[in-house]
This record gives C-alpha cells, structure tokens and sequence, in this order.
C-alpha cells in the first residue's frame, strides 16, 4: 500500500489586516500571546483570500502548494482536527462542570 504525499500550503507572506472575535471574559492573554494570535489569523487570512482569487482565476501563483517528495513515516497516522470544534467542546466541558 503506498502512501500518499503530505501536501502543504505556503504563505508568500503578504499581511492583511482583519478583525479578530474578542475573546470570552473567563480568558486572559498576554499582549505577546494576543500579537502572535492576530499575526497568524492575519496570516492565514491572506493565504485563505490569494487561494480563492487564484482559483477564481483572478491571479496566478500567489499561493503554492508543497508536496513532500517523501513523507515522513511518523505523520503516517495523523489525522488533522477541527479547532473550532475543538474549542466548542472545551467550553461546554467547562460550563457543565
């Protein structure tokens, strides 16, 4: 059974700048955790629009995909997760507690 390629998507590392959600009053961030939060949600919003203006055939080339020529056998098992998800299950973990 051959496994697939782990496939990648790289930023080119244009910034936009987008509102982020406040945070729930029961949590607390430091200002460092707070700007690497906002970097990469600003990050991964400009790869998430240059991905859509590229298939919409706006613009060619602003977002590249990495495919590993041979893929590491320790990833083998890994399953990606929903960290929406995730965070609504930890809250309503916590609420019922």
């Amino acid at each position: 059974m051959t496994s697939s390629p782990v496939s990648r998507v790289v930023y080119n590392g244009k910034r936009n700048s987008s509102p982020r959600s406040p945070p729930s009053s029961s949590e607390i961030f430091t200002p460092a955790h707070e700007e690497n939060v906002r970097f990469i949600y600003e990050a991964w919003q400009g790869v998430e629009r240059d991905l859509r203006s590229q298939l919409s055939g706006g613009e060619r080339g602003l977002v590249e995909e990495y495919v590993e020529k041979v893929p590491n056998p320790s990833l083998k098992t890994f399953k990606p997760i929903d960290l929406s998800d995730l965070k609504r299950r930890n809250t309503q973990d916590t609420k019922k507690s």
